[in-house]
């Protein structure tokens, strides 16, 4: 296994919101970062993504207008899973269906020398089944990184069943190098975060549903009650409600009825009302 200070070269699989971001802060730490999707008009949303953030720290005085432009030079865009054939280090981020996540794993495993890690973003699902779709299961680790990527500290650490204590070390040390704290999870549904997040927004979501308050006032009562920046229905907005039911219902299949997705939760996502990336969720966005 490659050890983390011969580590130059990332790979992301995947360029949409997380992808794109966790492409950024590899970059901004001083990587060299291949980012790959399936089409190039999703690698193009990506470094659209990428600049619009840029510019927002360079704004912010977070970053040099010098070393925003180095981060973006940083990071080569593709749609050729072969490019990534020389990286040190690979990080999958594509949507979170575990076909498609197993299926990537295995064309990885075939195409990215034996001795690099593979790790994926997934937020819900199993770690070792989506390592089992390779020959190197030691070497397949989560790294859960927290939406907006650039902005928030945390990264969850998922141990998979197989997964070696070297790799679960790297994991920690590469999130750590891109300016990231950790805390670590046993391969169980939902691990730490969502297993604790997503009941605490589904119960807003039916809190609103019932008719006990509007949605204002449950997100302000959550604020000022508990010291958290966003309440339960503005976070899921921001999340995507999509993303907010899949989990939820990944959660319930493994976990049974206390997991039941919101009935609202449901007809938002049947609707189109995604949150803030389709311009209404809970609430209406420019």
């Amino acid at each position: 296994m490659r050890e983390l200070d011969s580590v130059e070269r990332v790979g992301v699989v995947g360029a949409g919101t997380m992808g794109n971001g966790i492409a950024q802060v590899a970059a901004t730490a001083g990587y060299d970062v291949v980012m790959r999707d399936i089409e190039q008009e999703f690698v193009d949303r990506g470094f659209d993504a990428i600049d619009s953030s840029l510019g927002r720290l360079v704004d912010g005085n977070k970053l040099t207008e010098d070393e925003a432009a180095a981060t973006r030079e940083r990071i080569t865009g593709t749609t050729d899973l072969d490019d990534l054939a020389d990286c040190d280090l690979v990080v999958e981020a594509a949507v979170e269906e575990m076909e498609i996540k197993q299926e990537i794993f295995a064309d990885l495993d075939e195409t990215i020398p034996d001795d690099v890690v593979l790790a994926t973003n997934t937020s819900t699902l199993s770690v070792t089944s989506i390592a089992s779709a390779t020959s190197r299961q030691e070497l397949v680790v989560g790294v859960h990184f927290m939406n907006p990527v650039p902005v928030m500290d945390g990264v969850e650490i998922v141990v998979g069943e197989r997964t070696g204590e070297k790799t679960t070390a790297l994991a920690h040390d590469f999130a750590e190098e891109l300016g990231k704290e950790t805390w670590e999870s046993d391969d169980k549904p939902g691990f730490v975060s969502n297993r604790i997040l997503m009941p605490w927004i589904n119960e807003g979501i039916r809190t609103l549903d019932e008719g006990v308050a509007t949605k204002e006032d449950i997100d302000r009562g959550m604020k000022l009650g508990t010291n958290v920046p966003m309440g339960p229905l503005e976070l899921a907005d921001h999340i995507g409600l999509d993303i907010c039911l899949d989990a939820t219902e990944t959660l319930h299949d493994e976990l049974g009825d206390r997991y039941t997705p919101a009935y609202l939760l449901k007809r938002k996502v049947e609707a189109g009302d995604l949150g803030k990336k389709t311009g209404r969720g809970f609430y209406e966005y420019d």
